[in-house]
């Protein structure tokens, strides 16, 4: 296994399209990861080995999203002292409430962060990952920096070109 500071695991391919968000999000603040798909319930031997791997290739943080009862975060939690960050991903019965409910209540001393359901706790999930490296990796920090900044930028773009056109053509342009 290649050199990572993170180490992401899906429960299912279904999850790849959410978590992709994440990927990019880690790439464009250089964290190296590594990404498998495995089940708690299905594979949970992999689970295990995947954990183990990647502490040994050097993750210092887990991200783990699943969708309905989403037991994979707190099973990577309970095989690793490392932050373990839990991504809620949106099912088709309850449009991932299961899945937020399963991950955010975990027993005490098994702690699991837990992010939003879908593509916006998926970016978090990269961006938490990536503070909590910062901690001690100064070119997260500035990487972090320079992220934060183009959200500061990206919006006073938006608020300028909704005081040039009004409202009304504003969401016309950005609702199509």
């Amino acid at each position: 296994m290649k050199k990572i500071k993170v180490g992401v695991v899906v429960g299912s391919d279904s999850d790849l399209p959410i978590i992709v968000n994440t990927t990019k999000i880690l790439e464009e603040l250089g964290v190296a990861y590594s990404l498998v798909v495995a089940s708690a319930h299905r594979t949970p031997d992999k689970v295990i080995k995947f954990v183990k791997d990647s502490e040994r290739a050097g993750a210092d943080v887990f991200i783990a999203a699943a969708g309905m009862a989403a037991a994979l975060p707190g099973v990577v939690a309970s095989k690793t002292l490392k932050p373990v960050i839990g991504l809620p991903i949106e099912g088709k019965a309850l449009g991932g409430l299961d899945a937020l409910f399963s991950i955010v209540q975990m027993p005490p001393g098994v702690p699991v962060a837990t992010v939003a359901i879908g593509k916006a706790g998926a970016i978090n999930a990269g961006v938490l990952a990536a503070q909590i490296l910062a901690i001690k990796d100064n070119k997260i920090l500035q990487k972090l920096v320079l992220y934060r900044k183009k959200l500061v930028n990206t919006v006073n773009d938006k608020n300028a070109k909704l005081q040039k056109i009004g409202v009304k053509k504003f969401v016309e342009q950005n609702t199509k």
